[in-house]
């Protein structure tokens, strides 16, 4: 039997227990019920300074039901999936539903909004990995490291990952869905000294495809000139100048616009972006699209966590606000439409006007001219409330287009709303290895706090 034969069967048999479960839930008095379960197993592999530090074999994976019971809802969930645990679990969700108030806003998603029969998107391809095999390409990427540069002289280890498993969903409304997915990764983490200095930096690789990611060896001399490229760091005075978000961190700054255009955060009034549907908030240049049925995307989905189908639709439109980004409950506390972002979002793509657009990655920094590099953030000084933003950083000083001196310890503040208006371009140079995918962005002014 194939791989793909076995996760298949797997499915199944959990999509006839997701049944059995809801059936049961009626039985039980229940007037509506979901029934979810993921999955998951694989292997990951650390080492360090030539040592295996850890072997972690996981399987594991739980199945949730949530009922509902005039307008009360109650949840609970279980590991097992025999008769007699299905049955316990249910009626514990049903005894919760006793003692939960009356809310109007609460229930199944819209049935006709519903994925009854999903896309496969290709995001299921399992890789057969002995514990000898990813424990040799671990130590290969940490090798590669240490031997680079002789100022590499220590690790904080190499990682490899490969884990397949599936999720299944179910509910009264007629719909049971499921598919398998896959996802591998290999990071290392490398320290470099030269005299006192001492500096840590990492690189990664992540994919669908174990063989689509980036070789150990690339990996390997990555995260040592990463580490290399900090050593000697400066100290900033305190001041106000352009800045770079390099692309690999240039995604934080749309997490930080999902949070603030999110359901939960606007129906409890909590976000600097409330009344803001259809208004500029970015530049004129700047479209963003949502694309969950891109095939072997880490971000692809051919429905929600709530079952709801996913569709493709503009996110930003020429800098206006085009959606909010809604579960079925926040949705109807604000008498709108689910959006189909239960659990998250899917595959964002930044779609940049001429005037926008940045080039590669040295021509941004043309761009930038005179300014700071931004290639890590700490800390989570971000209030989503009223916009503030401050989080410590380090990066690099940029002067006349090139790069003078790595910096550190520095803290950049800034309003988001400024922010985001105060964006004067978009690098070609795109980061594929998340949910956003989107090249550096250059903010025309912050604040720089640092002696």
């Amino acid at each position: 039997m194939s791989d793909s034969d076995s996760i298949q069967t797997q499915i199944e048999h959990v999509k006839q227990r997701v049944n059995d479960a809801m059936t049961m839930a009626k039985t039980l008095g229940a007037d509506g019920a979901e029934v979810a379960m993921s999955r998951q197993q694989g292997l990951s592999v650390s080492t360090r300074l030539g040592e295996v530090e850890n072997v972690e074999f996981t399987s594991d994976g739980a199945l949730g039901i949530t009922v509902y019971k005039e307008g009360r809802k109650g949840s609970a969930s279980t590991a097992d999936l025999s008769e007699q645990a299905l049955k316990q679990a249910i009626e514990a969700a049903v005894n919760i539903a006793k003692y939960t108030s009356v809310d109007d806003c609460s229930g199944l998603a819209d049935k006709e909004l519903l994925a009854m029969e999903p896309e496969d998107l290709d995001l299921y391809h399992p890789k057969a990995l002995s514990t000898e095999q990813a424990i040799t390409l671990a130590k290969e990427c940490e090798d590669t490291a240490l031997a680079y540069d002789p100022r590499i002289n220590n690790s904080d280890g190499a990682t490899l990952a490969s884990f397949e498993g599936f999720k299944v969903y179910g509910n009264s409304h007629g719909q049971l869905v499921g598919y398998p997915s896959t996802r591998h990764s290999l990071s290392c983490v490398m320290i470099a000294n030269e005299g006192e200095d001492m500096q840590r930096d990492y690189a990664y690789t992540v994919n669908r495809q174990f063989d689509a990611m980036e070789s150990a060896t690339s990996i390997g001399q990555k995260s040592a000139t990463e580490a290399l490229s900090r050593l000697g760091a400066h100290k900033l005075a305190t001041t106000k100048v352009p800045v770079m978000f390099r692309a690999d961190i240039a995604n934080t700054l749309f997490g930080h616009y999902i949070a603030a255009i999110s359901g939960g955060n606007l129906y409890r009034k909590s976000s600097f972006l409330m009344d803001s549907m259809g208004k500029q908030v970015f530049p004129e240049f700047l479209t963003v699209n949502e694309r969950p049925h891109l095939k072997k995307a880490l971000a692809s989905s051919a429905f929600d966590a709530e079952g709801i189908a996913t569709v493709d639709r503009e996110i930003i439109s020429d800098g206006r606000l085009a959606t909010y980004l809604l579960t079925s409950y926040s949705a109807r506390k604000l008498g709108m439409q689910s959006t189909g972002h239960a659990g998250g979002i899917h595959n964002w793509q930044l779609a940049i006007k001429e005037q926008g657009q940045g080039g590669e990655f040295d021509a941004m920094l043309k761009t930038l001219g005179t300014g700071l590099l931004v290639t890590e953030l700490m800390g989570q000084g971000v209030n989503v409330v009223t916009g503030d933003y401050s989080r410590g950083a380090a990066g690099f000083w940029v002067e006349n287009g090139e790069i003078a001196y790595p910096v550190d310890e520095i803290t950049i503040a800034g309003k988001l709303q400024d922010m985001f208006a105060g964006i004067v371009a978009v690098g070609n140079d795109i980061d594929m290895r998340g949910s956003i995918r989107t090249g550096s962005i250059i903010i025309n002014e912050m604040q720089i706090a640092g002696n």
